[in-house]
Formats: C-alpha cells, structure tokens, sequence
C-alpha cells in the first residue's frame, strides 16, 4: 500500500496541470467545454497529496463515449464512476512525461462537479479556511502514513464545516 503523503502547497502544481491539459485539450477538442484543476492543488497555499485532480466538462452523456474513445486514443482507460454519480473515473497508461493525476468526465450539470468548484472557489478566497484544511491534512497524513481510509475519515469532519460555510450542506 502506497503511503500518505501530504506537501505543502509547491507552485509547480499549476504547471503540472496546464501539461495536462494541453494533452487533454489536444485530443478532446470541442467535446470538453471545460477542463478543470480541482482538489487540493488547485487552491494556492493549500497543503496537499501531490496528485492533480482534473474535471473534464462535458455537455451530457451524448458525447460521452465519444469523449471515451478520444482519451482512450492517448493511454486513458474508463473506470466507471467509482461510486459516485455523473462523475467518469478515468486511469491511465504511460505518462511518465505528466505528474501523478486523476482524472473525471463530468456532464456540466454534475452535482459533483458544482461540488468540486464550489469547494475549491471558496477555499482560494478564504484563507483562514486553508490554512485550517491544511493543518489537519498535514496531521492525518503523520497520524496515518499507510491508512487512507484513516486519512480520509481524519480530516472529513473539516470538510464537512468548509462544506456548510460555501453552502453545499
């Protein structure tokens, strides 16, 4: 099991994403209306696991496999949504060249999409807010280097009070 590491914020996370989009970008075209640096490395100052999350906006579920054969064409492989709905998980292969990421396709009306730009929104206009998230994802991580589901549950009460001051709770 890979242990939990959490960094603080580094400024190359914005580039790493921008590499990654143009990738996307380059093999989507018009099928992506948006391609989003969510999670914690999108907000500046924001400790976080080195792994860039980015959301893939689609129209709907029409363009959906074609959105699937594209990513597929350059080493992305469709993983369902994980438990989590109208939001694509994708893997990938052979990306050496590109930081560690995770990537989704989401329709544009995806509540886990809001979900995931309001969280990050609020955060990079509310620094108090980040430096609190920070701490204690600095201190789940010490607390549980090889548990994520203990990470996870650690910081969620966090979450969850960030969750009500943007008003998704």
């Amino acid at each position: 099991m890979a242990k939990v590491v959490v960094l603080p914020y580094d400024e190359s996370w914005k580039a790493d994403f921008e590499n990654i989009k143009a990738e996307l970008d380059a093999v989507l075209g018009d099928l992506a209306l948006a391609i989003e640096h969510v999670g914690s490395t999108s907000v500046e100052g924001l400790s976080a696991k080195p792994v860039i999350d980015i959301d893939v906006v689609i129209r709907d579920y029409s363009v959906f496999p074609a959105a699937v054969d594209r990513l597929a064409s350059i080493g992305y492989f469709h993983q369902g949504d994980l438990g989590i709905k109208e939001r694509e998980a994708f893997g990938y292969r052979d990306k050496p060249h590109l930081q560690k990421h995770h990537l989704y396709v989401c329709p544009a009306h995806s509540a886990e999409l809001k979900r995931h730009t309001t969280f990050r929104d609020f955060l990079r206009t509310h620094p108090d807010s980040v430096k609190e998230y920070g701490e204690i994802k600095q201190k789940a991580a010490q607390l549980f280097p090889d548990d994520i589901d203990k990470y996870i549950e650690y910081k969620s009460p966090c979450i969850e009070k960030i969750y009500e001051k943007c008003g998704l709770k």
